[in-house]
């Protein structure tokens, strides 16, 4: 079974030795970014060590739909073609290459958050259980049968690179199912159920932008969730300054300061607290600033200006 690949994030390069791995099946050619598109993706990976590890061509493409993206993979006639860490919808010159049989991966329990960024929405909703879907890409948005599916739970402090590491391990397990029903002509395709489709939106690294009036809790929940490997929850260090950006906090109490929303409560050499709504407060544990490498001052003001 001939196989080729498009992608180029973690779970491309985790499909990637996958597919090496499994036997009776060969990988001749990874379709990637080249390099200097890598900020499409913020959890961008150059596949090149990867692919050569399994044997594979790797083609810099910018558009999977471009005529020498379509002509190379037509001409190696794979049996199928896994789109894999890829923004790009796939258009009927790339599927009629692929001879329509094309498999996605969906970091998301479809039909459930159909779209982008998944990882942080799962968090962001509070959901307390997700999945992984393998399913077959149609001329929909993540709307293609399923292939394989695997649920798992969502710890309360989850936060965006433990979930996404999660992520990895079952795909890593569902494409090793995945590979031995398709060698076998035995693949699951059901339909997924249109009653319980729900949608995802993009974000920007502007989606992590802190409202200090929330209560730290919620705060806490953004900066989980716009973590590594995503650009990180952020707020203005001062007014006519850049962004600071927080990587960690913890909600704590913060009823006996009279202060205002993002304003610095208290300060330590490795973390510093601001006061949120709710009578509550955010210590801040680990951050980055152009700005400064230490905490901001007593009483300074974030997200001003």
């Amino acid at each position: 079974m001939r196989a080729v690949i498009v992608g180029s994030v973690e779970s491309s390069r985790v499909a990637i030795e996958a597919i090496a791995r499994a036997p009776d099946w060969s990988l001749p050619l990874v379709i990637t970014l080249p390099p200097e598109l890598a900020h499409r993706h913020s959890d961008y990976v150059h596949l090149g060590s990867a692919a050569a590890a399994a044997g594979a061509e790797l083609l810099s493409a910018p558009n999977i739909n471009a005529p020498h993206a379509c002509e190379a993979v037509e001409a190696l006639a794979p049996d199928y073609v896994f789109v894999i860490g890829w923004s790009q919808i796939c258009r009927a010159p790339f599927t009629e290459a692929c001879g329509g049989e094309l498999i996605g991966y969906h970091p998301s329990p479809l039909p459930r958050m159909r779209g982008r960024a998944v990882i942080p929405w799962t968090i962001l909703s509070g959901d307390a259980i997700t999945g992984g879907t393998l399913f077959w890409i149609d001329p929909g948005v993540d709307t293609g049968a399923i292939l394989e599916q695997r649920f798992m739970h969502v710890a309360a402090d989850e936060t965006a690179a433990t979930l996404y590491r999660r992520h990895m391990e079952i795909l890593s397990a569902m494409m090793g199912d995945a590979l031995i029903a398709l060698a076998l002509g035995r693949p699951r395709r059901e339909p997924q159920d249109e009653r319980y489709a729900s949608w995802a939106a993009r974000r920007t690294p502007e989606s992590g932008r802190i409202d200090w009036t929330w209560p730290a809790c919620d705060v806490a929940r953004l900066v989980r969730a716009s973590g590594r490997p995503y650009p990180g929850a952020r707020t203005k260090s001062a007014p006519g300054k850049g962004d600071l950006i927080i990587w960690e906090a913890q909600a704590v109490a913060g009823d006996r300061h009279l202060a205002t929303p993002g304003q610095i409560i208290e300060r330590h050499e490795a973390s510093f607290t601001v006061q949120c709504g709710d009578k509550s407060a955010l210590r801040i544990i680990e951050w980055e600033s152009d700005a400064t490498a230490t905490p901001p001052a007593i009483h300074a003001e974030l997200g001003a200006g």
